[in-house]
């Protein structure tokens, strides 16, 4: 007789959808997970008879979904949320944001609003974020504590800042950071030049040489405005993708955040140097940056990835309604109606996002020999009845309202709602704490 395996949980679901293989839907099928991977995904019965877990959680009502990975964030600047609206990206930074990051972004301010953001994120199904922001030792603490998994961006930028002096500064630290933190499971880091316009040919340089001896994703603001583009045809004589294309960054490793405004030769060179693209779809709307060409993109087999960007230009953590947005803009842009349907939505999402982090064999999908990073939405509700797509309710109907469990490596960080790693109470005070200090200095 032949007895059942000992593992640590066996989640049994109403529906599964791995996102590998593409459009795929489990039915009552079960997610075994041991020491924080997934041994194997299987029908209900067939686990029950295979395995023999420390905890089954049975989920009737509910879809399992990997972690959703939010591919483009500024993470403390959660801190800033609604502080400066209604402005173009130019006087968004110049009148509002720099000023108030000089008076107030330090290390304390740093953990507090990634905290916040991982909160916030953790309650929305996101269980991996990509980072770029000062103190990054900070969010460091902030992701361990809270059970996240994150990449850390190494920001670069031309001018100092209460973090750094100059950029051979940011790179020190940055790289001290990694080598201190990089065999940590949870934690990846990237290059994060904040924009082709803060960041010399000089600086530039530094960075792909570092990238390139460590393989790291190189994480970067590109094309997201017409006035970036004007800029730079004024000063460097040649469009910003023409500018790093010339100093070797454009490749694999790239990353290259909201791309709005792109000619058709830029897509076909995207391409072709297989760079990644992050559509930030909201946050382009709410600055009225522009509508990034999407589908052409995917159109060229371009790897696309979704984020939030910073809660501050958003002004939501929400990478549903990014789902959402990318298909219904795709959809309109285009005039067809088929223009980035639901699955390829999800896993925009999901499985895109690790792949440009470098972590498509650890996460982003649902396969045995994967880390159990998995997200549960609760389709028991009356505004998703009833439900005939599971992947289409995800992306046209649900909300991050309906996450009610989320697991990194296997352990619970959001149980039926409730965080098990973060103190909402404490969050909601450190966060009246800061806007009552960025209030002050508003006016002085």
């Amino acid at each position: 007789m032949v007895h059942p395996l000992k593992i640590d949980t066996l989640l049994e679901a109403r529906w599964i959808i791995p996102v590998e293989p593409s459009r795929t839907v489990l039915r009552d099928h079960a997610v075994a997970i041991d020491q924080g991977l997934i041994q194997a995904i299987l029908p209900n019965d067939e686990a029950n008879i295979r395995f023999a877990p420390n905890e089954r959680i049975v989920l009737d009502n509910h879809v399992l979904i990997p972690g959703l990975i939010n591919l483009h964030i500024h993470a403390a600047m959660s801190l800033m949320r609604g502080m400066a609206d209604d402005l173009t990206l130019v006087e968004w930074l110049n009148k509002c944001i720099w000023p108030a990051e000089v008076r107030h972004v330090d290390s304390d301010f740093v953990l507090d609003g990634t905290r916040l953001a991982c909160a916030e994120m953790l309650r929305g199904g996101i269980t991996c974020f990509n980072d770029m922001y000062f103190f990054p030792d900070a969010s460091v603490q902030a992701v361990l504590t809270s059970g996240m998994r994150a990449a850390i961006g190494m920001i670069v930028i031309d001018f100092p800042t209460a973090y750094a002096s100059d950029a051979d500064d940011y790179l020190a630290k940055g790289l001290a950071l990694r080598d201190r933190c990089r065999h940590h499971p949870l934690l990846s880091f990237c290059f994060a030049p904040h924009a082709p316009y803060t960041v010399s040919d000089k600086v530039f340089a530094s960075v792909l040489t570092y990238a390139e001896q460590l393989d790291l994703p190189i994480h970067i603001h590109l094309h997201e405005t017409d006035d970036e583009i004007r800029t730079s045809l004024k000063v460097n004589g040649m469009r910003p993708i023409e500018r790093l294309h010339k100093l070797g960054l454009l490749g694999p490793n790239l990353i290259a955040v909201h791309m709005v405004h792109l000619t058709s030769e830029e897509i076909a060179l995207m391409s072709q140097q297989g760079c990644t693209v992050v559509h930030c779809p909201s946050s382009n709307l709410k600055l009225a940056s522009g509508f990034a060409p999407i589908a052409s993109l995917l159109s060229k087999g371009v790897n696309v990835g979704l984020g939030t960007d910073g809660a501050a230009s958003n002004n939501r953590l929400d990478m549903f309604q990014e789902m959402r947005f990318a298909a219904l803009l795709a959809k309109g842009q285009t005039g067809s109606a088929d223009a980035l349907p639901a699955h390829q939505a999800l896993q925009m999402a999901t499985l895109n996002g690790a792949k440009a982090l470098g972590l498509g064999s650890l996460t982003g999908s649902l396969v045995a020999g994967k880390a159990a990073d998995i997200t549960a939405v609760d389709f028991s509700s009356l505004e998703l009845a009833p439900c005939y797509d599971p992947i289409s309710h995800l992306v046209y109907a649900a909300g991050r309202e309906h996450v009610s469990h989320v697991w990194v490596n296997g352990k619970i960080l959001l149980n039926d709602g409730e965080l098990t790693t973060l103190n909402e109470q404490e969050l909601l005070l450190r966060s009246e704490y800061w806007r009552e200090q960025m209030t002050e200095g508003m006016k002085n």
